[in-house]
């Protein structure tokens, strides 16, 4: 990855250009980078931003030069100072909410909204499990889950990440490198297993998480921080009890522009109300983005991630 100068053209038929004041660090970045996921090359990644609008080009309405905005579903290309994007896919941001903050919550905090209320719509008194409970998405994740009134079984890989997880909603923290997750996780719901598991972490847990699970539960599986899911058999899901797996992406909920709307204004309310706070844990000088994706990879890292341009 290497910073380029390029000239930014003013902005087009429904278009806004963005002075962006902040960038937020997400795995899918790492997956555009590594070629995980393709891309047509030389290309731009990055998904989220917030920033200051520069200009406004012909038919937007509703916004104006000066407005703060942040967007969290693409399009890709938010590792950038400067940048046109299209007006109906950002956000005004209220006085109460930083641009740091809505840097790092857009993209993750709307995957939680998909995951929470559309993806499988979590019902009060329910016990479920989040793996990687420490992460960006899992500490919104935990929050909102706890708001909803859901206790969270999370999954952690060290001792110090358990403190991180139990301060922002968990129930009940795991050690997955030292505790028994599917033993514990029976244990915790008396044998029953729990309707939902929500993988962000892909091949590593796959089968854990199929194990943790009720008769007829669900494993949405959202990411794939330890490589993605090969070769599976199908038999499984029935011997395990009739179970369901999807693999949703956010991009694909918030594909329509009044449905990103309206998940925008819950995830910007439920900020705003405090019941979810974004940690901005680790920032990084845009030109520094390289040690960033390796620190992310690592595991190094906690809470949100934001590149200053």
């Amino acid at each position: 990855m290497h910073l380029v100068d390029v000239d930014v053209p003013s902005p087009g038929k429904g278009e806004i250009r963005l002075r962006q004041t902040a960038i937020g660090l997400n795995y899918i970045d790492t997956y555009h980078r590594s070629g995980l996921y393709a891309l047509p090359l030389p290309a731009g990644i990055g998904m989220e931003g917030a920033g200051v609008i520069e200009a406004v080009g012909e038919g937007v309405k509703g916004l104006k030069v000066g407005d703060r905005v942040a967007y969290g579903v693409g399009p890709r290309g938010a590792y950038a100072r400067h940048r046109n994007v299209p007006a109906s896919r950002v956000a005004k941001l209220p006085k109460s909410i930083s641009d740091e903050t809505a840097a790092g919550m857009m993209l993750k905090g709307l995957t939680v909204r998909a995951l929470l209320r559309s993806v499988y719509k979590v019902k009060r008194g329910e016990t479920i499990l989040f793996h990687a409970a420490a992460g960006g998405v899992g500490v919104i994740f935990t929050q909102w889950a706890k708001a909803l009134g859901v206790k969270v079984i999370g999954t952690v890989g060290s001792d110090d990440k358990i403190a991180v997880a139990k301060a922002h909603g968990c129930a009940h923290v795991i050690n997955y490198r030292t505790d028994d997750v599917v033993a514990r996780v029976k244990e915790i719901t008396k044998g029953a297993g729990v309707p939902v598991v929500y993988d962000g972490v892909g091949q590593a847990t796959f089968m854990t998480s199929l194990d943790c699970l009720r008769p007829r539960g669900l494993l949405v599986c959202f990411g794939n921080a330890s490589g993605p899911v090969k070769s599976f058999d199908l038999g499984l899901l029935a011997a395990k009890g009739s179970l369901y797996v999807t693999r949703p992406t956010v991009m694909t909920y918030m594909a329509d522009d009044a449905e990103l709307a309206a998940a925008s204004r819950d995830l910007i309310e439920i900020v705003k109300s405090g019941k979810v706070k974004i940690p901005v844990n680790q920032r990084y000088k845009l030109a520094d983005v390289a040690q960033a994706h390796r620190d992310l990879e690592s595991r190094a890292t906690t809470g949100t991630t934001i590149l200053i341009p």
